[in-house]
């Protein structure tokens, strides 16, 4: 079984009760960076226990592999209903870290009809994975971080781009709409640091951390390009806990 497999598996069985997936973990050194979830094996077990009997449910919908790291797009309801991400790192074929950002789902669709969760699936171009990880890189740097927000359109077909954040339009345009809306309603979103990128093929996930609203955050963007362009976006921003609160001290990040 390969480690995509593995990973299904262990996410499926948060619903289904099946013990036989937790052997994918490498019980003597499983790392947690989910700040409200205890380290370890014992963590995670803590964690399903805690949860109302049968009320779990776990779709994935998207499963990306970058050499020892799977990543996965999926639909939970997890002591409530939720979308998130999650980042899996193996070694010797045993999951021994793990990274995760997860939002409420929201009750309803963005301006264009368009769900935090929907969209293509079709993983392609599996020759470009590199490339496509150096352009949306260096798009976080130039645009999200401001290094040269002018060399924002050459990232785009046009007006072609479809937008899957729950408070967004597609296309430059819905964004430029909304971060207009912002700034008149003082909300300020920095993005301060990229702590990781992980691609296949025409997706690209990069993990990075700022303050939106005036809060530190973490930001997973997931970004699908087409013929070297962006042309879709889905993302998660989680409010990190304060320190008080944390169930460990291995942080959110520490890639």
């Amino acid at each position: 079984m390969g480690n995509k497999e593995k990973v299904i598996a262990l996410l499926k069985s948060i619903e289904t009760g099946d013990t036989a997936p937790i052997a994918f973990i490498n019980a003597d050194k499983y790392k947690q960076h989910n700040l409200a979830i205890e380290d370890g094996l014992a963590g995670f077990g803590a964690a399903l226990a805690a949860l109302p009997k049968g009320s779990a449910r776990v779709h994935t919908v998207r499963v990306f592999q970058d050499g020892d790291f799977v990543f996965t797009h999926t639909d939970y309801n997890f002591f409530g209903p939720k979308i998130g991400f999650d980042i899996f790192r193996f070694e010797d074929d045993k999951i021994v870290e793990h990274w995760d950002n997860l939002i409420e789902t929201p009750a309803q669709a963005n301006p264009s009809n368009r769900t935090m969760i929907d969209g293509t699936t079709e993983l392609k171009d599996l020759d470009k994975t590199a490339v496509n990880k150096i352009l949306v890189e260096q798009f976080v740097r130039d645009v999200l971080m401001g290094e040269a927000p002018d060399k924002l359109t050459s990232y785009f077909d046009g007006d072609k781009y479809i937008q899957h954040n729950p408070a967004i339009a597609d296309g430059l345009s819905g964004l430029g709409t909304a971060l207009a809306e912002m700034a008149k309603n003082g909300i300020t979103m920095t993005y301060e640091r990229i702590h990781k990128v992980l691609g296949e093929g025409n997706f690209v996930l990069v993990v990075s951390e700022g303050n939106f609203a005036g809060k530190h955050v973490s930001f997973y963007d997931l970004f699908r390009v087409e013929a070297g362009k962006i042309a879709e976006h889905w993302d998660i921003i989680e409010p990190l806990l304060p320190n008080s609160k944390w169930q460990h001290q291995n942080g959110k990040f520490g890639f």
